[in-house]
């Protein structure tokens, strides 16, 4: 039986959302920790301000080659229409502040240590005060919860909470802790995570179909790892929660829409996916100890390639690692050398803006990596609309075959047909790219360009006043190596 106080019981009818509400905001429960370096309201057309509960989060920030954890801020609301954001800085004077991702143009207006500002749509948002990433305002503004049971569902829930065959977990504002820290789901489950709660532990949906993760509220262990985990499983969907890490392995059918990831830890990647097919996220948050998103071959014991992975609409901040990575692990380290190559193909990529990398390892650099290793085939891969904002350390772009023998036990096959449309970077803290095959069996091969835009300057073949023994790619700050055909900057 989970652990669920009486004070925890009766809030819920108090946690309940008018079905007309226009802003929602979610009280810290019973036990929930909160944090006072910022104070957070929000209103809606001129209406009364109304106070949003603000969290601690641990991020991680890297000093030279060492990890240090520094604690961090988070918040969230729902609402629809148009609403006005009212930050405050308690923790210091406000010289200058920013709202990012920076593409979407939010200027505060700052009167002493107020800002102000105002959305139109759902935004996942990092405010940040005299310029200090690891001591910001995570902030979430969410659409309004069209997943929320009604109140006679959570009753009944909590009647039939551990009873075999009950359709409802529900987990409402307050503290809970999962015995053995962890929690299996049954097939046709829905885990409702109320916003004000804070679960700790693992929720685990392994060889099931039909699960629905959704709610306002936190998941995670009290230490290291995952949150949510999908394993071996079909028509898995997540939405709205925010955990620290969401892996999905050896499933197919799996959507991620809205859910934030943060990490603090080492290996702390946040939404990996592992020989799985047709995985979607959407507009999703991830600020991680690590990669960011992964796509993986055989590895973990979950056995085979990946095809039809998206992402879309979503934001990447690696503070270790890469935001993207693809490729690196497959059946010739888990299986052994002569197990048939795994394929990850039919890759999309769309509207994502990058706010960081921070890496010192040269391998493992890369906005944007393709790293082929453990025999594996790597095709059709898609990068549109992506924009990278100025990053502390790290490479845009990274697309090599390659023997890497601390995680690998051959070279990888092929990266064939890559394409990346309307990547913009603005910044110049980027080391140079690279793109490298392996040896004449083992290439890169079909890489397009279109529209790639550094620093206001388009990068193409016929670019003006490129000279003829220049390669297109000395202006985009880029290295091609061996073993690569058929690269065109247009």
């Amino acid at each position: 039986m989970m652990k669920i106080s009486r004070i925890v019981m009766m809030t819920v009818m108090a946690a309940a959302i008018p079905a007309a509400a226009k802003v929602v905001t979610y009280p810290a429960g019973p036990g929930v920790e909160t944090l006072g370096d910022f104070s957070v309201e929000v209103r809606q057309d001129g209406g009364a301000w109304q106070p949003v509960s603000v969290y601690p989060v641990k991020v991680d920030e890297v000093r030279g080659a060492r990890h240090h954890v520094e604690t961090a801020s988070m918040a969230c609301f729902d609402f629809d229409g148009k609403v006005d954001v009212r930050v405050i800085s308690n923790r210091e004077k406000v010289k200058d502040a920013r709202v990012r991702p920076l593409s979407y143009k939010i200027i505060p207006a700052c009167a002493g240590d107020t800002l102000t500002f105002s959305l139109d749509r759902p935004r996942n948002l990092s405010v940040e005060v005299n310029g200090d990433i690891f001591h910001n305002l995570h902030l979430f503004a969410n659409p309004i919860d069209r997943f929320r049971p009604t109140d006679k569902e959570i009753k009944k829930a909590i009647r039939n909470r551990g009873k075999k065959g009950n359709k409802l977990v529900y987990f409402g504002p307050g503290v809970h802790e999962l015995p053995g820290d962890t929690l299996r789901v049954e097939s046709g489950q829905t885990v409702y995570i109320d916003g004000g709660a804070r679960v700790y532990g693992e929720l685990i949906a392994e060889g099931v179909r039909d699960v629905k993760f959704h709610g306002r509220g936190e998941v995670h262990p009290k230490g290291k790892g995952a949150g949510v985990s999908v394993r071996r499983s079909k028509n898995i969907e997540a939405e709205g929660i925010m955990l620290t890490q969401i892996p999905v392995g050896g499933s197919d059918s799996v959507r991620i829409d809205n859910v934030k990831s943060i990490s603090y830890y080492g290996w702390g990647d946040g939404m990996n996916v592992f020989a799985s097919d047709n995985v979607s996220y959407d507009n999703v948050f991830c600020r991680n100890s690590d990669d960011c998103n992964t796509v993986y071959a055989t590895r973990k014991g979950f056995v085979g390639g990946c095809k039809n992975i998206k992402m879309e609409n979503s934001t990447l901040w690696a503070d270790v690692a890469h935001p993207i990575m693809i490729g690196l692990h497959g059946a010739a380290t888990e299986i052994g050398i002569d197990a048939p190559a795994d394929t990850i193909q039919n890759l999309l990529y769309r509207n994502i803006d990058i706010l960081d990398q921070k890496e010192k390892q040269v391998d493992y650099q890369g906005c944007m990596a393709i790293s082929c290793g453990d025999n594996n085939i790597v095709r059709d891969v898609t990068f549109d609309n992506i924009r990278v904002e100025d990053i502390r350390e790290g490479q845009l772009i990274n697309i090599r075959i390659f023997f890497n023998k601390k995680y690998c036990a051959a070279p990888g096959t092929c990266v064939e047909n890559v394409l990346f449309k309307d990547v913009e970077y603005n910044g110049h803290n980027a080391n140079l790219s690279i793109i490298a095959g392996y040896d004449d069996t083992r290439k890169v091969k079909g890489i397009t360009f279109d529209n790639l835009v550094i620093n206001g300057v388009r990068i193409a073949d016929d670019m003006p006043g490129k000279p003829g023994w220049y390669k297109t790619s000395d202006f985009a700050n880029m290295f091609i190596g061996e073993h690569v055909e058929d690269v065109m900057f247009k």
